[in-house]
């Protein structure tokens, strides 16, 4: 692709409770790019998640699948709502849409980056020591395993079974991404698995040890799911790329979330052969709808990820620097910044407003930022 005057087709899911307002933050940052680099970005949105079973009976429609089929990417908010979370007898939920949309995409390979930042180190439930250093990639296989799984519960005999399943094709492929992103880090993966009991992670571990044979520079651990979920809390600073399967990603990247101070902060993608999927980690959080309160950084720093899958390098680091001027200068939401807190609008706008200035931001004051936050609508 060429750096400049590039044209994009990006179908935005805002989704539920905070979604549409983190949403708006991160269109902020994307028009911002757009006008700096001469872009042209076409947003799309469409419904998807509990506000899609309101309007339509089901989470994610045939409309909005073909619209995702035919995007070069997808923006996601969050889903989720009370009234499903709620009642576990309800048979459609929001989170079936989102299982059926990286099935539909491939979204195989989920990556959740973890950064730390000094700033914010009094604000992380670790002591400041024990997060020193820490800059972690994690990659989820996002679309096998027991969440896909064959499932039956039983209400005679009061039963029910998960089926865990992998192939070494599933395997593969995620293992190949993250043993290239090791080699462009630091050349250090640990595989997470629990192959003294699991068959699935004994076929984990023999895939990995076949690949690792192309990768003679990357350094390969493996530890056992239990041990790393105590490592993270431990001396989370010894990892760098962290493979892993489905369900014991997902635990395993909520719990190293915690270690940033703020779920707010953490991006993620999820890309397969042919789509990509970027969203913030977090869910809908409802308590928090239309106050003003929501941190849009994960959402924004989601953005920077489709950048980098654009191959729009400038750009990405450009939203990344913005994001470090307001962290550094404190203009944060109530999650990070509960003293003296901004909202989430006004942290949009200082963004945008940074990435489309023509001073470089080490030029930048924080009186200027803040003066010129409104010129971003």
């Amino acid at each position: 692709m060429s750096k400049q005057g590039n044209s994009y087709k990006i179908i935005v899911l805002a989704g539920d409770g905070i979604g549409p307002e983190i949403i708006k933050q991160a269109e902020k940052t994307i028009r911002a790019i757009e006008f700096k680099f001469n872009h042209s970005f076409d947003l799309i949105y469409s419904d998807f998640g509990a506000i899609s079973i309101d309007k339509h009976g089901i989470p994610f429609t045939l409309e909005t699948e073909n619209l995702c089929l035919e995007s070069d990417a997808i923006l996601l908010g969050a889903i989720g709502d009370p009234k499903y979370d709620n009642d576990p007898t309800i048979k459609v939920r929001p989170e079936q849409g989102l299982l059926a949309l990286r099935k539909v995409l491939g979204l195989f390979s989920n990556i959740r980056p973890l950064k730390i930042y000094d700033s914010l180190k009094e604000i992380s439930p670790l002591k400041s020591d024990r997060i020193q250093n820490v800059d972690i990639e994690i990659y989820r296989e996002l679309t096998g395993g027991i969440y896909f799984g064959e499932k039956e519960f039983n209400e005679i005999t009061n039963t029910a079974y998960d089926i865990c399943s992998y192939s070494e094709i599933e395997i593969r492929r995620i293992a190949i991404k993250a043993f290239e992103a090791a080699g462009k880090r630091k050349n250090k993966l640990t595989l997470v698995d629990k192959a003294n009991v699991l068959a699935t992670s004994k076929l984990w571990r023999q895939v990995v040890k076949e690949i690792q044979l192309d990768y003679p520079n990357v350094v390969v651990d493996f530890m056992y799911v239990d041990n790393a979920a105590m490592q993270l809390l431990i001396n989370p600073s010894q990892f760098d790329v962290l493979l892993t399967e489905n369900m014991f990603g997902d635990i395993l990247s909520d719990e190293a979330s915690v270690l940033s101070g703020s779920i707010g902060l953490l991006p993620s993608a999820s890309i397969g052969e042919k789509h990509a999927l970027f969203e913030p980690i977090h869910g809908s959080y409802p308590q928090a709808k239309g106050k003003g309160i929501a941190n849009p950084i994960a959402t924004i720093l989601s953005v920077a990820m489709m950048m980098d899958y654009f191959n729009l390098t400038e750009e990405a680091t450009m939203i990344r620097e913005a994001v470090d001027f307001v962290i550094e200068n404190k203009i944060l939401t109530p999650d990070l910044n509960p003293i003296d807190a901004f909202s989430t609008d006004y942290v949009g706008d200082v963004i945008a407003c940074l990435i489309e200035s023509e001073l470089p931001l080490e030029n930048i004051s924080l009186e200027n930022a803040l003066a010129n936050r409104m010129t971003i609508i």
